[in-house]
């Protein structure tokens, strides 16, 4: 994968969708409500006339962008090319759905110097799909990936866990698919049950309890640890804060620093499973990169409650050579 620019966000909320997923409410999700390629035009004047990044990539987020009725589509591919012309901008981004991606859209998005596509997948179960309105199939994600693959494009993946319907065996089935495709970055999200989606209602009714904070954690750490060990860059781990959001969110897993609880968790299960061969009571010293430090402690310093809760007494310290490993006395050894 190449290395990340820095990236000049437009989102249109909504826009060019044609279905009504069950947890969707895209203006609470960006933050943004009606964006027009002449909103977008002054936003890249405002962005570019302050900010000089060195390469930056124009990202449309928020909607699904090649499911746009053409005319329009082709309005905000312009407003973005004179900074792509001009060097400002190195590439463009978009997010989209499968169904929104065929061999007729590759060239247009091609002549842009478009070089990312994300996928909203959010499920490989097809009767998850269904029931949450998605109005594509597992076969129709393959198949756009596929595509976007061969047209020589860096391709995304965007699922969520905790979907209505979804099973311990759902889940896994769109992990290892995952695995299997390889995406060159993924985002996970999961459930947050947003005001006026039909998720909202099927709560309301109890036909739907969604997985909370505590229980979506050690999911999402589990989906993480796999993710990093195959070498699939994981960008973004529960929904972007915001004001907005957080006025609307009505139940299910919503954290303003999700993926920093789901890094503490896979520290706290990688010391714990170092600890158990020696007797509660043991006196530890875990030894940490030093930018992980906050993560190895955990927020709140819950880690080390955790860790003194089973017995032990633990001290996690910064090491000097950037290796992980645990000591008890003389004895050193590597955290795996």
């Amino acid at each position: 994968m190449k290395a990340r620019r820095a990236v000049i966000p437009l989102f249109i909320p909504h826009e060019g969708c044609p279905h009504a997923c069950s947890f969707c409410d895209q203006r609470a999700i960006s933050g943004e409500s009606e964006m027009t390629p002449e909103k977008a035009a002054a936003e890249l004047e405002r962005a570019f006339a302050s900010f000089q990044p060195a390469e930056a990539e124009i990202a449309f987020f928020g909607g699904s962008f090649t499911c746009l009725e053409r005319e329009k589509m082709l309005r905000y591919l312009e407003v973005a090319k004179p900074y792509l012309d001009r060097g400002q901008a190195a590439s463009l981004r978009c997010s989209t759905r499968p169904d929104g991606i065929s061999p007729e859209i590759l060239p247009v998005l091609r002549r842009y110097r478009m070089e990312t596509v994300e996928l909203g997948a959010q499920s490989f179960s097809d009767r998850v799909l269904l029931q949450n309105g998605r109005g594509h199939t597992a076969a129709d994600i393959e198949g756009a990936f596929s595509l976007l693959r061969e047209g020589g494009f860096t391709v995304g993946l965007q699922i969520m866990t905790g979907l209505p319907g979804e099973t311990e065996e759902d889940l896994e089935k769109t992990v290892e698919a995952v695995l299997r495709l390889h995406p060159d970055m993924l985002r996970v999200y999961p459930t947050v049950v947003i005001r006026g989606t039909p998720m909202a209602r099927w709560m309301e009714e109890g036909r739907f309890i969604p997985k909370g904070v505590e229980e979506s954690v050690p999911i999402c750490a589990g989906i993480l640890t796999r993710m990093e060990r195959a070498g699939i860059p994981v960008i973004r781990m529960g929904l972007h804060p915001s004001a907005e959001l957080e006025e609307k969110v009505v139940g299910g897993c919503y954290h303003p620093a999700f993926k920093e609880l789901c890094l503490a968790r896979i520290w706290r299960d990688r010391v714990e499973a170092a600890l158990t061969p020696y007797p509660a009571g043991t006196e530890v010293r875990i030894f940490v990169p030093k930018g992980q430090l906050s993560q190895a402690l955990g927020q709140k310093r819950g880690n080390l409650a955790y860790w003194e809760k089973l017995g032990y007494r633990v001290q996690v310290c910064p090491s000097e050579d950037g290796q992980a490993f645990l000591t008890v006395g003389e004895t050193a050894e590597p955290l795996k």
